[in-house]
């Protein structure tokens, strides 16, 4: 019997499950849809609602089969998940928020988005609801852009060689996915078989064209605003920069000390999180040889402790030089 684990596994899910608490009852968020196996997890649990996110279109046929069987209980936004906070949401009582902030096996198999090294064809890797794709990137903007963009955000050692290469191929024609893939694997010397030579550089590729640390950012702010006292927001990173982020935002607002000395104290009446967990939760043995794909995954989650929703944050400040890179997109 062929398994289908490696079509859709939602990572960390009994893990999850055992925070947020559905079997309580109330209304939970799910802001990564994907195939909707958090959702459908928290809809088998009576008395229970599901407000999903998707920034890609693709998923809507997902929720149209869930909606069938939850009509009552289940609603789908083809949202981005920073547009939160314009589902005036206030007056339900939303006791989890969920982001997975992985991309999903179909995805990744879907070659028309590009992630993949074995895409083809020209370059890719929008999400949804973008203003540009990273055939833009890689052909349009200059040299100083793309380096900084490979080192921040996909923490790429060659990102000057692979960014000047790039630059100097593009001048005898328009860069593809398969010549890319080409010009990394040219470009770096060390060889490591177990990690892909691509794969930094297609993550930094991928987190900018769908703005994803600018998205990450508000939509744990808008989050947090939503949600209600003895609310659970709960995050699955897979990188160490998105995990950098949710461990800011979680310290910053769970302690009445300023998490940096070079940052200004931030003044709130107490602490608005708590956090019940200091490490993050990482897939078990059995997860992990169920589903290899999981073995980067990281669960933070922090506890709302009051029932306020304009507080102070300083994440924006902290984190003004990654912004500021994904401003270089305005241009495209």
């Amino acid at each position: 019997m062929v398994s289908d684990a490696p079509k859709h596994y939602p990572v960390l899910l009994n893990e999850i499950i055992s925070i947020i608490t559905p079997q309580h009852g109330g209304t939970f968020i799910d802001c990564t849809f994907g195939q909707g196996g958090y959702t459908k997890k928290i809809l088998s649990y009576k008395d229970t609602k599901v407000i999903a996110l998707d920034r890609d279109l693709k998923t809507k046929k997902n929720a149209e089969n869930i909606l069938n069987k939850f009509q009552d209980r289940f609603v789908f936004k083809n949202k981005k998940f920073s547009q939160l906070k314009d589902l005036k949401i206030k007056n339900e009582n939303i006791k989890g928020i969920i982001f997975d902030l992985g991309y999903s096996y179909t995805q990744i198999k879907d070659l028309s988005k590009g992630l993949s090294f074995d895409s083809t064809g020209e370059l890719n890797m929008q999400m949804g609801i973008n203003s540009f794709s990273a055939n833009d990137v890689i052909n349009k903007l200059d040299y100083e852009e793309l380096e900084k963009i490979f080192k921040f955000f996909g923490e790429e050692r060659e990102s000057k060689k692979i960014a000047l290469n790039i630059v100097k191929e593009r001048k005898f024609k328009n860069i593809d996915t398969q010549t890319l893939v080409q010009i990394i694997e040219k470009t770096k010397k060390k060889k490591n078989f177990k990690v892909h030579a691509a794969t930094k550089t297609f993550q930094a590729i991928r987190i900018f064209v769908n703005n994803e640390i600018t998205e990450l950012i508000y939509g744990l702010i808008s989050a947090l605003k939503v949600l209600k006292k003895d609310g659970v927001l709960a995050v699955v990173t897979f990188h160490s920069l998105e995990d950098k982020i949710v461990k800011y935002f979680f310290r910053s607002l769970s302690e009445k000390k300023s998490v940096s000395r070079y940052l200004p104290k931030i003044n709130q009446p107490e602490p608005l999180l708590e956090m019940l967990e200091k490490k993050p939760l990482t897939p078990s043995p059995k997860e992990l040889k169920e589903n290899i794909s999981s073995r980067s995954a990281k669960l933070r989650y922090a506890v709302k402790k009051k029932n306020f929703f304009d507080f102070e944050t300083d994440i924006l400040k902290k984190f003004d030089y990654l912004i500021e890179i994904e401003n270089f997109g305005k241009k495209l």
